[in-house]
């Protein structure tokens, strides 16, 4: 007979759930002097569908949760003798997609569920294959991976079940999980070559939908204790586990390290809002803002319950100004990117006219801020948001090393000279451009230069020539205020005359810039 994917059978459970059972309890929660929200902003709540008995999540199958339970189903439940609770069976539950909660857990498989304990499970990517792990027949303790295939046009007729080449005697697989991508299978596992207890490995799936050598995730992730329960993220960047190692709170706190091109990131403690200083295990994400995990704390119904995750995105910001390093002039119109650790570009943003920049930002994570102006060297700073209060803002000034400037046909070739529109005022920018003017004739005493000024075609000839006399005229008198004799110096407007580009009435935005100039001429 064949099994359907929700064998319909309601499963009877005896105490009567209530939200206050199910509140954490901060009174018996342990502290850590060095953990704190990290970074991170969970709020936990009850799903109501726990029994007395252990309940553990263990992912989703077609918009359906997936829980592994000991609760007994009829009276023909075997009792384990070293949990002293029945074999685990696998359940699966309805999702209610507005509020999360999780209802009528129904038997998930009258095939995958056997008379021994059944334990985590997981999916390919197109759901027509299953990975899930068995109770060996001499030890509960020590389970096994097998992999089964969905009968096609069958409503829940798993064929084809092998055990995985990766088992090993004396060895037990647990917890394992498909990536999104549906390329790697993670999982726990004691081999003897590992860092001590359970470690975390990866195998890659073939096409066939076994699996390759297993890769132990390295010092990274594992520690001498036990690290189990791993999941990832929607965009499979982050990795989230469970572990009894690491800086934690107490038993198995949950932890999450970065994916990245680098490899894999320090383990970060998923903060105050998740664990406490019982078991938290089974994190697995729903939707951005929704996840479920699993934790054996006081107040909950049995020995392990499932509890609904809030995930409230933790926003922080970098700011700062764009500098000239050595004189510390502030300068706009910079254009500042921020890339992620793995250099995928994040967001591009301008310095302002007082030169100041800002991003948004996510705690615990590693940034690259280039910077280009023109005149100036481009910079790469590096940046990590290393601190875990939400609002937090970040502070980084950026100083830019200035280029010197080319002596070229008697041309001073640098940068622009800017002034405010339609007027003559040197802004406070492009005095480290003239100050690179004042040091080639500090440098030069014998040099004589005609400062020559150019406007775009806004306006008037007649105006657009006085302009530019007086644009002339402000640029030669700055540097005579720098000590220069206003002999080696004549100043010159042509207004509109001698455009670059000669775009007529069709010039474009960079097209008036770039008539909108001052240049200086080597005298004879």
């Amino acid at each position: 007979m064949k099994s359907t994917l929700c064998f319909l059978m309601f499963i009877v459970t005896h105490v009567v759930l209530s939200q206050g059972s199910n509140t954490y309890d901060t009174q018996n929660t342990k502290k850590s002097t060095s953990i704190s929200e990290n970074g991170f902003h969970f709020e936990i709540s009850p799903t109501y569908s726990n029994s007395e008995f252990s309940d553990i999540g263990s992912g989703f199958f077609k918009e359906k949760f997936i829980m592994v339970s000991s609760r007994k189903v009829g009276g023909l439940s075997k009792i384990d003798p070293n949990t002293h609770e029945a074999h685990k069976d696998l359940y699966c539950l309805d999702v209610d997609k507005s509020t999360g909660l999780i209802t009528r857990p129904l038997s998930y498989s009258r095939i995958l569920n056997t008379h021994f304990s059944e334990d985590q499970i997981s999916f390919s990517k197109n759901e027509q294959t299953v990975y899930f792990t068995r109770s060996s027949h001499d030890n509960s303790l020590e389970y096994k991976i097998y992999k089964s295939d969905l009968e096609e046009n069958s409503n829940g007729n798993w064929i084809n079940e092998i055990a995985l080449s990766i088992n090993k005697p004396g060895v037990s697989i647990e917890t394992p999980f498909v990536n999104h991508a549906g390329n790697k299978l993670y999982f726990a596992a004691n081999y003897p070559d590992g860092y001590g207890g359970f470690d975390l490995y990866v195998s890659n799936i073939k096409p066939d939908g076994t699996l390759d050598t297993p890769k132990n995730l390295g010092s990274e992730v594992n520690t001498a204790k036990d690290e189990k329960y791993p999941a990832l993220s929607l965009d499979d960047k982050y990795l989230f586990f469970a572990s009894k190692g690491h800086d934690n709170l107490g038993g198995y706190d949950l932890f999450r390290s970065k994916l990245s091109n680098k490899g894999i990131r320090n383990p970060i403690n998923l903060g105050t809002t998740i664990n406490t200083s019982a078991d938290d295990i089974a994190f697995f994400i729903a939707t951005k803002r929704r996840g479920y995990v699993t934790s054996n704390k006081s107040g909950g119904i049995g020995s392990y319950d499932v509890y609904i995750v809030s995930i409230f995105e933790v926003t922080q910001s970098l700011t700062g100004t764009v500098l000239d390093a050595e004189t510390q002039i502030k300068l706009p119109n910079a254009q500042l990117t921020l890339f992620d650790d793995d250099g995928l570009e994040i967001a591009k943003t301008i310095s302002a006219a007082d030169g100041s920049y800002k991003f948004a930002v996510e705690p615990n994570e590693d940034y690259t801020i280039t910077t280009v102006k023109e005149g100036f060297v481009s910079s790469q700073e590096l940046f990590s948001s290393d601190h875990p209060q939400d609002k937090y803002v970040y502070v980084k000034d950026i100083p830019l090393q200035t280029v010197a400037p080319i002596i070229e046909n008697s041309r001073i070739i640098l940068e622009n000279i800017y002034f405010d529109f339609d007027k003559w005022n040197i802004k406070e920018e492009s005095f480290v451009t003239l100050n690179k003017v004042v040091k080639i004739l500090n440098d030069h005493p014998e040099m004589k230069l005609s400062i020559n000024a150019h406007t775009d075609n806004k306006g008037s000839d007649a105006y657009n020539l006085i302009l530019s006399k007086k644009r002339a005229q402000s640029t030669v008198a700055y540097l005579i205020s720098k000590n220069i004799d206003e002999n080696r110096l004549e100043a010159h407007g042509f207004g509109e005359t001698q455009p670059i580009i000669d775009c007529k009435n069709q010039c474009s935005k960079e097209d008036l810039q770039a008539n909108r100039r001052i240049e200086f001429m080597i005298l004879d």
